[in-house]
């Protein structure tokens, strides 16, 4: 009865409670991916999502995170990524998770599971510590209706194609990608991709490619790209974006203007790239492609034949010419399954171990035995860092590793699957100040988020999900090399997923709040 008058008398007495949160980080540095400066906050989290963000933000939290000194951002978005078949064996992704990185986008240059439904259920399942979203691979596509064949399509097997690449995007594809330097991607003319991009551009998806040439003709290989994306009305994004051989450093003084004058004309074009003079692929890149059709006994009894082997030593030749080198020193073989003893070393120095002349013709005879055993992996330098440096400044780039999961100790892997975006934090941003702090984290979150349509990520924003790195921006480091590539990167103190705190204090916990993430045909029909 006293406390009914108590109210009557003062009816404007609220009596409240101080909000709770799971998280609160406080005193962070905060950079929330828009690219705009800098501010000292808090953010709450709770059920996985960003509730607040402000400076001094009352709540009570189950844990609460002191990033004095510290910058605080969206997680790092890897757009372009190769995480097939290795899902299982580190599910935890630890050189993704290290490196700041929460989610990734796989799938890439034509190479993919076809049935995405599957594969996106498969993630679900496996509970990885990083998110993952997926492109279908045209090469994959063309391989499962008319395996390697070195052809046109059929007008019945173009149908099939697109029933693969239909039903991959209603199923969650964010995109298609084609890989136009691998088999069977190089014996594709440009009409059968773009009806196949024409198909992912109906569910709003993105039509991302490892064009076919990088190298001497590469301004005719950016050309298709932007007319694959004119014609089948489909944003791009052109990968790996670089220039590859001695012959042609400098040229970005050419091809950035070709994507800039793309897009004044009004076509969706992005690029990406990863911050090293080295790029890694198959060692079969230094075969002519018409060797390499159909599977691997067709390719060795090609290279058995005097003749083949004759022409195949002739343009590997030829293209060490065009690099104005006297031996392969440039390509080092990254894991070769049948001797190991070959991983980290040059084409040079094997063919010196293998008791042959010090000579170029030999050194291609040990790419050609290499190939013959079913090939290897490597690493290939002959990049030009002005280039590197021009392509970073241009504002629509992204920041990926184009690496898997690495399995630690495993091979000699190029250091991009471990530093990519350490390396840019600390040598192109600290050190070399080609970008700024705000801009390049913008680059690795809110620019991948939009054109890979990721609905909530790429910001730290009320309602987003909770995917967070904090940093310390003096002490970031990459730490893998060609040399010792096994080696995590430093400086990220704490990362969280989908609101789990995955890193504590630069400790990688185990915890797997990671989750499929679904392309936008997934819900639009």
């Amino acid at each position: 009865m006293k406390w009914i008058l108590f109210l009557l008398f003062f009816p404007t007495i609220v009596f409240s409670q101080t909000p709770s949160c799971d998280i609160l980080i406080r005193n962070g540095k905060i950079i929330d991916g828009t690219g705009n400066s800098w501010y000292y906050g808090d953010i709450a989290i709770k059920d996985g999502k960003i509730i607040r963000t402000g400076p001094r933000l009352d709540f009570t939290a189950t844990r609460t995170i002191d990033a004095s000194g510290l910058i605080v951002a969206p997680g790092f978005i890897d757009v372009h990524t190769h995480i097939e078949n290795d899902e299982t064996k580190v599910p935890t992704a630890d050189n993704f998770i290290y490196d700041g990185v929460t989610t990734v986008v796989t799938g890439n240059c034509g190479s993919s599971n076809t049935d995405i439904k599957k594969y996106l259920a498969q993630i679900d399942s496996i509970r990885m510590s990083i998110n993952v979203a997926t492109l279908v691979g045209h090469n994959d596509v063309r391989k499962a209706v008319m395996g390697r064949a070195n052809r046109d399509a059929t007008a019945e097997e173009l149908r099939r194609m697109e029933e693969i690449v239909d039903k991959a995007m209603k199923d969650g594809a964010v995109g298609l990608s084609t890989g136009l330097i691998y088999i069977p991607g190089t014996y594709t003319k440009t009409p059968e991709i773009v009806a196949l991009a024409k198909v992912a551009s109906k569910y709003r998806g993105v039509y991302a490619s490892h064009m076919r040439d990088e190298g001497d003709s590469v301004t005719q290989a950016i050309e298709e790209a932007l007319t694959i994306g004119r014609e089948a009305q489909i944003p791009v994004e052109i990968s790996h974006f670089k220039l590859s051989g001695q012959q042609n450093w400098g040229r970005s003084k050419e091809t950035i203007p070709m994507i800039e004058a793309a897009r004044r004309e009004g076509i969706e074009v992005t690029i990406d790239q990863y911050p090293y003079t080295a790029s890694s692929t198959s060692i079969s890149t230094l075969i002519p492609d018409e060797i390499l059709a159909d599977g691997q006994d067709s390719i060795r009894g090609r290279l058995q034949r005097a003749d083949v082997s004759k022409y195949v030593v002739q343009s590997m030749m030829n293209r060490l010419k065009k690099r104005k080198l006297k031996h392969f020193s440039y390509a080092v073989v990254a894991y070769y399954a049948p001797d190991t003893s070959y991983n980290g070393k040059s084409i040079e120095q094997i063919n010196l171990m293998k008791g042959r002349k010090h000579k170029a013709k030999e050194e291609a005879l040990t790419v050609i035995d290499i190939m013959m055993n079913g090939g290897a992996s490597a690493v290939f330098h002959g990049m030009s860092e002005d280039d590197i440096r021009r392509i970073m400044k241009y504002p629509f780039n992204m920041f990926a590793s184009d690496a898997s999961i690495r399995v630690l100790n495993a091979g000699m892997p190029h250091p991009r699957g471990y530093g990519t975006n350490a390396r840019v934090l600390a040598k192109y941003v600290r050190e070399e100040k080609v970008l700024s702090l705000e801009e390049a984290i913008r680059r690795m979150t809110s620019l991948p988020a939009q054109k890979f349509q990721l609905k909530d990520r790429g910001l730290l924003r009320e309602g987003y999900a909770a995917d967070i790195v904090i940093f310390d921006e003096k002490e970031v480091k990459d730490v893998s090399t060609f040399d010792r590539p096994h080696a995590y990167s430093k400086g990220f103190h704490f990362v969280l997923v989908n609101g789990e705190l995955t890193v504590d204090q630069q400790l990688h916990r185990g915890v797997k709040a990671g989750r499929p993430i679904y392309g936008p045909g997934k819900t639009i029909l």
